[in-house]
């Protein structure tokens, strides 16, 4: 063939099969196309249900107090340990926690009493203190599961709760006359307490005096009239006939009342001038930019409302509302348990992994959860109470999670969330973002910033079921 003729003939070439290409390929032609392009995605974005069901209250002098009725403290909080080894000791200073101990801060005679707490191991179902025995010990438990077990009406065993790490029985040891144990206490896993000897205590206090005087002021306080909340009594009358002297009364306030500041999550924004000028169609930049940062902000924030050792819910639950799994994973038992402790639950609020283990327990049973409807979606429920997912609620190494209770609102006496709307260049309610200029680099910045916090009104708005574990077990 002549070389005028290949000339006149059009090029071929191969495709991928070896044969010749007979048509323009899709990389050249994507040269000239206009390519349809999806906003920019963020898999960090989770359903956030927390800062969706809070009832959100006005806080326009960012900072909010709560007023309640007098209480008397009692204690009973949870006692934190140190560990060397295979040694484990009490903190002196958690051995306030003890109700009769409540507020004591001679260190020195709280170092005495640590000092003399001996340390026990027990096995699974070996008893630790006997229902009808004398207390003349307090037990504080360092690792592992206690039941409390009494006797019911008619003779048979019954469950009185069950204790975990940080808890502690016994404290009525302290007293004048502590009585005999109410419940038989029995390890249900292995564990390790420590045992404080009434004659230990009896050491201590012989040579303080400002032991005995606090002791002395906390029994006469436990001695005033209360209802079972721990409330200061209103006195009233009912039932009577006639004309009676009727109860003077008064209802007395909290006289240093906790107050929450609004809390804040930040972060500043930086843009390129050019980026910003040149590259705007079809998405404006600066816009993207700043919906990815709130999303990540929003995040931040529903995190601290949960997790924050201030405000967050699960450090800010009362220790009387706090209540352990009875046997690891969570079951219909417990999450009714939870349920009874307050005169109404709106939402709980668990780890993903906590509602699948929920379910697991539920299907041995036999037993379906329940729908409830949210906004609009439909949502898992137990006892026609929405179980909600929030990812924030952390899970241990070992597999062990928390599932909360919630009565919201203040209408409610609940948990509400904090915040200031209608502050300076406000972007969405509570959440502000401010221009900070341009600099010798040509970087736009803004400054964005949420306002928040969270707030419990009484303390059986909010409870916890602790130790819940989440992994399931081998088949």
């Amino acid at each position: 063939m002549s070389t005028a003729a290949h000339r006149q003939r059009p090029e071929q070439f191969e495709g991928p099969a070896g044969r010749a290409q007979l048509s323009l390929g899709v990389a050249a032609a994507r040269n000239l196309a206009t390519t349809t392009k999806s906003a920019p995605q963020m898999q960090g974005i989770s359903s956030r249900w927390l800062l969706r069901m809070l009832p959100w209250v006005e806080v326009k002098g960012g900072t909010y107090r709560v007023n309640r009725r007098l209480v008397y403290e009692v204690g009973d909080g949870r006692v934190t340990f140190v560990q060397e080894g295979a040694s484990v000791k009490v903190v002196p200073a958690e051995l306030g926690e003890l109700a009769l101990l409540r507020g004591f801060d001679d260190i020195e005679a709280l170092r005495a009493l640590a000092e003399r707490c001996e340390q026990r191991e027990y096995g699974p179902g070996e008893v630790i203190a006997e229902r009808g025995r004398p207390v003349d010990h307090v037990f504080l438990i360092a690792h592992g599961k206690v039941e409390k077990t009494g006797a019911g009406q008619y003779g048979a065993e019954t469950r009185r709760g069950v204790l975990a790490d940080g808890a502690h029985f016994g404290g009525q040891m302290l007293a004048e006359e502590p009585g005999t144990w109410q419940f038989t206490a029995r390890a249900m896993t292995a564990c390790t307490v420590l045992a404080l000897p009434r004659s230990a205590y009896e050491a201590v206090a012989g040579r303080s005096e400002r032991l005995r005087a606090h002791v002395g002021r906390r029994r006469a306080e436990q001695a005033r009239p209360r209802n079972k909340k721990g409330e200061a009594e209103i006195a009233l009358a009912s039932g009577h006939t006639g004309e009676p002297v009727l109860p003077g009364t008064f209802v007395d306030y909290e006289l240093a009342p906790r107050e929450y500041e609004l809390s804040v999550a930040q972060t500043v924004l930086r843009v390129h001038s050019r980026v910003a000028d040149l590259y705007n169609d079809p998405m404006d930049q600066i816009e993207e930019q700043l919906r990815l940062t709130i999303e990540a902000l929003r995040e931040r924030q529903e995190s601290e409302l949960v997790n924050n050792p201030e405000f967050g819910l699960l450090h800010n639950a009362d220790h009387s509302q706090r209540i352990s799994t009875h046997s690891g994973p969570p079951t219909p038992d417990d999450m009714d348990e939870l349920l009874s402790m307050r005169r109404g639950t709106d939402a709980f609020f668990a780890h993903p992994k906590a509602i699948a283990a929920f379910g697991r327990e539920c299907n041995k049973r036999g037993l379906a959860l329940d729908r409830a409807e949210v906004g609009g979606h439909g949502v898992p429920a137990w006892r026609g109470v929405p179980l909600l997912p929030c990812g924030k609620i952390p899970v241990s190494e070992e597999g062990t999670s928390a599932i909360l209770a919630t009565r919201l609102g203040e209408a409610d006496e609940g948990v509400v969330g904090l915040r200031q709307t209608g502050i300076p260049d406000e972007y969405e309610p509570g959440l502000n973002v401010r221009f900070m200029g341009i600099n010798d680099q040509a970087l736009i910045s803004y400054l964005v910033s949420t306002y928040y916090s969270a707030a419990v009104l009484v303390p059986d708005a909010l409870g916890v079921l602790e130790n819940v574990e989440v992994f399931g077990t081998p088949s």
